[in-house]
């Protein structure tokens, strides 16, 4: 009998708690679920968030503030794709919160995509068979 799995909670190492947060809360609609105790006011070192069953997991990848190198944001092998029946309404909502991002486009194998990056330089693509 196979493993009985129910979801799937990506654990992403961000550089800026607050910042992260910020991104995938107030601009792209996740809820804040829980985290771990605070440090200082608004301040974690993880994070669960939750969009229509989709879960992700924040962690700082330095521990103290004072020991983070310079800001470089990457662009890492790890893309996030997220089943989105309504690419072009995703496109609308990211521009109006301000995220730069170019329209969606039809791929060579028939999904509907758009994509952008995070504050840490994760790509994220939202998706539907176009």
């Amino acid at each position: 009998m196979p493993i009985e799995v129910r979801g799937q909670a990506p654990l992403l190492q961000v550089y800026d708690m607050p910042t992260s947060v910020h991104f995938y809360r107030d601009l792209l609609g996740f809820e804040l679920v829980n985290h771990a105790p605070e440090y200082a006011p608004g301040r974690f070192h993880w994070a669960l968030l939750r969009l229509n069953g989709v879960e992700l997991m924040l962690n700082t990848k330095y521990e103290f503030d004072d020991q983070r190198p310079p800001k470089v944001v990457l662009k890492h092998d790890i893309g996030l794709y997220f089943g989105c029946p309504d690419v072009d309404a995703a496109y609308r909502h990211i521009r109006e919160k301000g995220i730069d991002a170019k329209e969606p486009h039809v791929a060579p194998y028939g999904m509907k995509q758009l994509y952008i990056r995070d504050p840490d330089g994760f790509s994220l693509c939202f998706q539907w068979s176009g």
